[in-house]
């Protein structure tokens, strides 16, 4: 019988604040592809579902598994439980009938559960334990341990993906376009590029996805991914990848940007993570870089939090939308939701559902909310599903004692 393939959201992954609350950690971009499509490629199956938190559940995209509660995981034949934090390389391994359990860099990520195999206990959903019985099964690849990591090693990544998963697709000349270095230059299909658009391969192998639209007066440095349908409007950019039908333009380096995020104007984005559906008004600027040169702390509901990192910009969750000219500070976390504007710079953590200018923050009403994020999926030809509605309803009402003034 084929094995079936779930991921699991740990307790780390739960905590993998602004992006937790209205996703599994699977269905974040990481290089080219979404954890969960990684995962699916490695083992080559479809991944029938997300073990995560229960109020993900009702949490539909398309193409994306449901969030399944624990008891409707079957029982039957080989089942792979993979932490949704690893990002596996290589060649699979044999997969043994009798189970075992799953170790990358000398930590449990997950396990092979044979026929009729109950499912592991909450608690070790939530903190996997070393193995007791059974063959360990090493994987190789990268376990990420904290969100900023999805941005912090997104350039090593993309270095091997692109290589990896789009050969003998590279294009050495585009008319009228400048060519850089002499690593690898890909395109999908129906790929347009306008001429005086500057390509640099110099650090690395850039791809371009199929619909993807280069305006002129773009430079793209690689290493660097471009989901399919996305449009870069022009500026300088490097070590990016961004998903699906994102517009983009202005200075952005060493950023991770989710599908269906629009940054259409000029502004800085550095060292960043961006959810779904964010929209940066026009000069949205974050720091990623503090005056004295010290690590950077993060936001988070209990307090900061030190990444070891000299760089970290922000951190901006689902459905986040900015005002013009807002200004973010280095380490700065908006929750999902948010709506920030004014001249006055945020706190370094921002609550989810939050609403108005610099520390003068507000609940954002919740029917105000969807009613934008029904506008602004429709204008992308997406619905807002009922059952994602219910699941940001859920999102909102659990969160609302973080927020300022909330009853």
């Amino acid at each position: 019988m084929t094995p079936s393939l779930f991921l699991f959201d740990d307790g780390v992954a739960r905590g993998w604040e602004p992006f937790a609350l209205t996703r599994p950690a699977g269905e974040l971009l990481f290089g080219t592809m979404l954890l969960r499509e990684r995962a699916e490629r490695y083992w080559g199956m479809a991944c029938q579902g997300h073990l995560a938190h229960e109020r993900l559940q009702g949490f539909q995209e398309p193409g994306a598994p449901p969030v399944l509660a624990p008891d409707q995981l079957p029982r039957e034949g080989l089942r792979i439980l993979l932490s949704a934090r690893a990002a596996p390389s290589g060649p699979p391994p044999l997969i043994p009938p009798e189970g075992g359990t799953l170790v990358m860099e000398g930590r449990t990520v997950g396990w092979i559960l044979s026929h009729g195999d109950d499912l592991p206990p909450l608690q070790d959903l939530l903190d996997p334990r070393p193995p007791t019985g059974g063959p360990a099964v090493e994987l190789s690849g990268r376990l990420l341990a904290r969100p900023w990591e999805i941005m912090a090693l997104n350039g090593e990544q993309l270095r091997e993906d692109i290589p990896a998963f789009f050969p003998g697709y590279a294009v050495e000349e585009l008319p009228g376009c400048h060519i850089l270095g002499d690593g690898l230059l890909t395109l999908g299909s129906d790929v347009r590029v306008e001429p005086g658009s500057v390509f640099d391969l110099t650090d690395g192998p850039i791809r371009l996805a199929d619909g993807v639209r280069v305006r002129s007066h773009t430079r793209l440095a690689g290493p660097a991914f471009v989901g399919p349908g996305s449009a870069l409007l022009g500026g300088v950019l490097g070590e990016v990848s961004m998903g699906p039908v994102c517009k983009i333009r202005g200075e952005v380096e060493c950023s991770v940007i989710q599908g269906f995020t629009n940054k259409a104007h000029d502004g800085f984005l550095g060292h960043a993570c961006l959810g779904r559906w964010v929209n940066l008004g026009a000069m949205t600027t974050n720091s990623d870089l503090k005056n004295n040169y010290g690590p950077v702390r993060v936001g988070s509901p209990d307090g900061p939090v030190e990444t070891g990192l000299l760089k970290v910009g922000c951190l901006l969750g689902d459905h986040v939308k900015t005002g013009i000219g807002t200004l973010l500070n280095t380490g700065t976390v908006v929750g999902a939701g948010s709506n920030l504007f004014g001249t006055a710079m945020p706190p370094l953590y921002v609550p989810p559902f939050s609403w108005g200018s610099g520390g003068e923050l507000v609940p954002y009403e919740l029917e105000r909310f969807l009613d934008v994020a029904r506008k602004a999926m429709g204008r992308r030809e997406v619905a807002l599903e009922e059952e994602m509605q219910g699941m940001l309803r859920q999102a909102w009402e659990g969160t609302r004692s973080l927020r300022s003034g909330a009853g």
